[in-house]
């Protein structure tokens, strides 16, 4: 016990200290830890004699890793996606494998040999790759889908080449055909349970979660999800990672998604570097070093396929010239599947050791050259189609093009729906973000752009453009709470105007120390002067702000009547007739008010007002009362707590 702690500090130490200095030159990560791995291994110092015995752990990284970026794809984008994935991605493991099955037999003269090598190099690094692309802000790109798609394709392929090798060797039972049409049903029941799971009982379970504001319960119910949904897919003979991804898929369409993200991160970095360590641990230096013409000319070799292939196929599926070119060269290197598959043609004998020596050095050099390649992506991009590099290219302008008008609202109680109703008139784009779960459920149901978390997070601030938005609206009261909100801000954002709502003057100096640039009073007309200065920052004319202003003020300030009720709004005797709550009505097929016009229906018995209809995620401005509600419009009610819960039994049940 004492020996493996021991080498478990040595190791931490190590990666502490080549962290640190690949960061000081600018070098990534990734190669701090390969090398931290390499000195620990079994080969160099041998504080880690097996490092297969800290796999399993390590492998938790690449589950935790593909939830995240399961977050960031919706199951209708996926599905859109499908000719990538199973086109383009499929053209490229074919035809790789087919390529280097025959090079291979001609060289070793033994089909079973050649397919394990073709399928370690056929495969790409799903680790490396992402975590580059996500640091690099490329994922969301054009080129970084397009790799996403490839390396999603990989992890399926690598199922049949499990079965197929050592079938090939004699070391299974069987026919090739049985066992991979019972691996193929198997997925495909696996994967129909994990998206009902997903699309049926998740949201409502973190829902729940939420409600019990417990930072821990929704960090352990993240945890959970992911490694139950990566051992389900194992278990049925998939890899972790695709049943992680499915889960994080399908929690991306919820309004959770920047929180769980969050919650994940921590745990996700510490592993995907236990991870890299125990790849580097596999290489032999004295083995590698005698054998470097091989590794570099399979290197050079993987890399032309790899690259001809995915750009000619990408372009014929028709990409643009610069992003096939980009996600060929972000997927040239061998992937971690590749280990797996030299490790089990070793055990079957179909390669020698130093074959294998061979391959995993070919697997380590070019994962360690990967972020350097990525980072230096679009020079590369550009020397190869003869261009001049674009900087920022066409979709990262038009991204900061929508990105100059954007704000962003901190906190969506009564002030902050204010603001994004006045916005939303103005025609300014805006999101906001509030940790209260009911109140987010129902403002999405009304169709407000609002995200569930915690705004003093940085993650979750980083997650909704805190980052790069240039104007930022606090708009809780809560003082103590919007410094620390503040002190996030101004770490990633030093040019932002911040305005901050307070109820008093008492803590302005505090506020204004910690980087807001204006401190507002708390009444309806403060709400009236931050939105002044909201519009007025936006670029809207002063006289059309004044002329909005009084409107409101000869109208009583009608529009700002009403709001979305979280689990925290208190309705007391003395306030239950002063106030007005939103709710978001969803008419189902069997709702008694289907097939009515507006016209029909007697608002005013009920004392609530329509304030708007949603039809097909489309807000019907002004509903005329001619207008016949449909089944699955949302109908926005507004009025006293008691009128509202009566007219939502009045349209559902008559």
């Amino acid at each position: 016990m004492y020996g493996t702690f021991t080498s478990l500090l040595l190791l931490l130490g190590v990666a502490v200290v080549l962290v640190w200095a690949f960061r000081r030159i600018k070098l990534p990560a990734i190669l701090a830890y390969l090398c931290a791995g390499i000195i620990a291994g079994p080969h160099v110092m041998g504080w880690i004699s097996d490092p297969d015995e800290y796999h399993l752990i390590a492998e938790l990284g690449i589950v935790l890793l593909l939830f995240s970026l399961g977050l960031e794809f919706s199951l209708p984008k996926m599905i859109a996606m499908r000719r990538l994935v199973f086109g383009l991605g499929a053209a490229q493991v074919l035809g790789s494998l087919l390529i280097f099955l025959v090079v291979g037999f001609l060289l070793l003269g033994n089909w079973a040999a050649a397919l394990a090598i073709a399928g370690a190099l056929a495969l790409s690094s799903t680790a490396v790759v992402i975590k580059q692309l996500s640091e690099s802000s490329q994922t969301a790109t054009r080129r970084g889908q397009v790799s996403v798609a490839i390396l999603l394709f990989q992890d399926i392929a690598v199922v049949p080449l499990l079965i197929i090798i050592p079938l090939l060797a004699g070391g299974g039972d069987g026919s090739i055909a049985y066992s991979l049409l019972m691996a193929l049903v198997k997925g495909a029941a696996v994967i129909a349970v994990l998206m009902a799971v997903g699309k049926w009982v998740l949201p409502y379970a973190f829902r729940e979660i939420a409600n019990q504001r417990t930072d821990e319960l929704f960090v352990l119910a993240t945890l959970l999800v992911a490694l139950v949904a990566g051992g389900l897919t194992h278990a049925f003979g998939l890899s972790m990672a695709l049943g992680a991804f499915l889960a994080g898929m399908m929690l991306g369409e919820s309004k959770y998604k920047h929180q769980l993200e969050a919650d994940i991160r921590p745990f996700r970095d510490i592993l995907m570097g236990l991870f890299f360590t125990t790849v580097g641990m596999q290489l032999a230096l004295t083995t590698f070093i005698q054998s470097l013409h091989w590794v570099l000319l399979i290197i050079l070799g993987m890399t032309a396929v790899k690259l001809v292939l995915i750009r000619y196929v990408a372009k014929a599926l028709g990409e643009r010239d610069r992003d096939a070119w980009g996600s060929a060269i972000s997927l040239f290197q061998m992937g971690e599947f590749g280990f797996v598959i030299v490790s089990l043609a070793g055990t079957y004998n179909l390669l020698t050791d130093q074959v294998s020596s061979i391959l995993i050095g070919v697997g380590v050099f070019s994962m360690a050259v990967t972020p350097i390649v990525i980072q230096k992506l679009q020079p590369l991009v550009s020397l190869l189609i003869r261009e001049p590099t674009e900087e920022p290219d066409i979709a990262q302008k038009v991204e900061n093009s929508g990105r100059e008008q954007q704000v962003l609202i901190c906190g969506f109680g009564r002030v902050g729906q204010t603001i994004s109703r006045f916005l939303d008139a103005e025609g300014i784009k805006h999101i906001a973000v509030d940790n209260d779960p009911l109140r987010v459920q129902e403002a999405v149901a009304g169709g407000a752009p609002v995200y569930f978390g915690d705004s003093a997070k940085r993650d979750i601030l980083r997650a909704v453009g805190a980052a790069h938005v240039p104007l930022i609206i606090i708009s809780f009261s809560d003082d103590s709470r919007a410094i620390d909100v503040l002190k996030e801000i101004r770490s990633m954002n030093d040019k932002a105007f911040v305005i901050v709502r307070s109820r008093d003057d008492l803590n302005l100096d505090r506020l204004t120390d910690a980087g807001a640039s204006q401190v507002v009073p708390d009444t309806l007309e403060a709400s009236l002067m931050l939105i002044s200065h909201v519009l007025s920052h936006s670029g809207i004319p002063i006289r059309r702000i004044l002329s909005r202003l009084e409107q409101e003020r000869r109208n009583h300030y009608g529009d700002m009547h009403g709001f979305y009720p979280g689990s925290q709004t208190t309705v007391d005797a003395e306030n239950a007739d002063r106030l007005e709550f939103l709710h978001a009505v969803n008419l189902p097929e069997q709702a008694w008010a289907v097939g009515k016009s507006v016209e029909e229906l007697n608002w005013s018995d009920y004392q609530v007002k329509l304030k708007a209809l949603r039809r097909d995620d489309v807000e019907v401005e002004d509903p005329s009362s001619q207008i016949t509600l449909r089944a699955g419009d949302v109908v926005l009610l507004s009025g006293k707590p008691r009128y509202v819960e009566s007219a939502e039994r009045w349209l559902l049940e008559g």
